[in-house]
C-alpha cells in the first residue's frame, strides 16, 4: 500500500522534469541550415550577412545568412531594416529567403535585413569609438648596437551621419649611437556621409622626415569619398581630393603648391580565423610640378593573439619622385608589430 503513492510521486516528478526540459528546449532559438543541420541556442545578433547564435555546446557560432533556410527566435529583438526602419520587441523569423516580423506581421525580402540588435550609434544615438595602438621595438647589442622603435595610433569615432579619424605614426632608429631613421606623421579627417555609399570630407595632415631633408610638410583640403565594396570578404574605400601643401626643408628651398591627393583602403577576411589582409595607400600629386608624386603604401596581415591584442606583419613603401638631391626616391620598411585594439 505504501509503494503506490511513492511510485505515483516519482512518476509525477519525472513528468515535471521532462515537461520542464521540453519547455526549456522549445524556448530556445533555432536556425535551420540549407544542408539540413539544426542549431539551437540564443540568436544574439546579425550584421554584414552573418547571424550569430550562442550555443551550449560550442559557444558563439557565426552563420552566413545565405546558408540559412529558416530562423525562429523566441525572445524579442530589435531589428533594423535597410531603409532605416526600426522594429522593436519583434521576434525574428526567416523562411525561404523572406523576413517575417512577428510583431507586425509584415514580410520583407531577406536583403532588407540590415542589423539585428544594433548598437546605439546605429540607431542614431551617439558615436562608436574604435581604435588601435601598435608598437614595434628592437634592440641588438654586441658587435652591432641598434635600437628600433616604430609606433602607430589609429582612432575613429563613427555615427550614422559622420565620422572622425585621428592617426599618428612614426619611426626612430639608431645604429652604433647614430640616428638612421627619424620620421613621423599625424593626420585628422572628418567625413560627412551623403546618400550611401558616398561621402565628403576634410583632411589635415603634418609630417616630417629628417633623412628625407623634410623638416615639416603641412597639407589641408577637401575630398570626395566612396565605399565601393563593404563585405567582410572584401572591402574597398577610396577618396579623391584637392589640397594646399607647404613644405619646409632643412637644407633645400621651401615650397608650397596646390595638389591632388588620394587615399585607398582595402581589407579582406579571406584567410579566416579573425585575420585580416589589408592595403592602405595615400598619395600627393603636385599640380604645379606634375612630375612630383608622393605615394605611401602599406601591405599587411593582422591576426589576433589573445584578448584584444593583435599582431601584424607589414611592408611599407614610401616613394617621392621629387626627393631632394642625394636622397633615394624609395624607402622600404618591413616590420612585425604588436598592438591593442578596441
Amino acid at each position: 500500500m505504501l509503494k503506490s503513492p511513492v511510485l505515483a510521486w516519482l512518476a509525477a516528478l519525472l513528468a515535471t522534469v521532462a515537461v520542464h526540459a521540453e519547455t526549456t528546449e522549445s524556448a530556445q532559438d533555432e536556425i535551420l541550415l540549407k544542408n539540413g543541420s539544426r542549431i539551437v541556442g540564443e540568436v544574439t545578433g546579425s550584421r554584414e550577412g552573418v547571424v550569430s547564435i550562442k550555443t551550449d555546446f560550442a559557444g558563439k557560432i557565426d552563420v552566413a545568412i545565405d546558408q540559412i533556410k529558416a530562423v525562429n527566435t523566441q525572445n524579442p529583438l530589435v531589428i533594423l531594416l535597410a531603409d532605416e526602419t526600426v522594429e522593436r520587441d519583434s521576434s525574428l523569423v526567416i523562411r525561404e529567403d523572406e523576413l517575417v516580423l512577428v510583431g507586425t506581421g509584415y514580410t520583407y525580402p531577406l536583403a532588407e535585413l540590415a542589423v539585428v540588435n544594433p548598437e546605439p550609434w546605429e540607431l542614431g544615438q551617439g558615436y562608436r569609438w574604435t581604435g588601435a595602438v601598435g608598437l614595434a621595438m628592437g634592440r641588438q647589442s654586441g658587435n652591432t648596437d641598434t635600437n628600433e622603435l616604430d609606433y602607430r595610433v589609429d582612432s575613429k569615432w563613427r555615427s550614422k551621419r559622420d565620422r572622425y579619424t585621428l592617426q599618428a605614426n612614426g619611426e626612430s632608429d639608431e645604429a652604433q649611437g647614430a640616428k638612421t631613421a627619424d620620421n613621423w606623421r599625424v593626420s585628422g579627417k572628418y567625413d560627412y556621409f551623403l546618400e550611401a555609399p558616398n561621402y565628403v570630407g576634410l583632411l589635415a595632415m603634418a609630417e616630417g622626415d629628417k633623412f628625407q631633408d623634410l623638416d615639416v610638410r603641412y597639407l589641408i583640403g577637401p575630398y570626395f569619398g566612396r565605399q565601393f565594396y563593404n563585405e567582410p570578404v572584401f572591402s574597398l574605400e577610396g577618396e579623391l581630393g584637392f589640397s594646399y601643401v607647404t613644405e619646409q626643408f632643412n637644407t633645400a628651398e621651401d615650397d608650397e603648391y596646390g595638389a591632388g591627393n588620394w587615399n585607398l583602403y582595402a581589407s579582406s577576411d579571406y584567410l579566416g580565423g579573425d585575420s585580416s589582409l589589408y592595403f592602405d595607400q595615400n598619395g600627393i600629386w603636385n599640380l604645379e610640378e606634375t612630375s612630383n608624386i608622393i605615394v605611401n603604401s602599406t601591405f599587411g596581415l593582422s591576426f589576433p593573439l589573445l584578448w584584444q591584442i593583435e599582431a601584424a606583419a607589414e611592408m611599407l613603401f614610401e616613394y617621392d619622385s621629387g626627393a631632394v638631391e642625394g636622397v633615394d626616391d624609395l624607402d622600404q620598411t618591413y616590420r612585425l608589430r604588436v598592438g591593442y585594439t578596441w
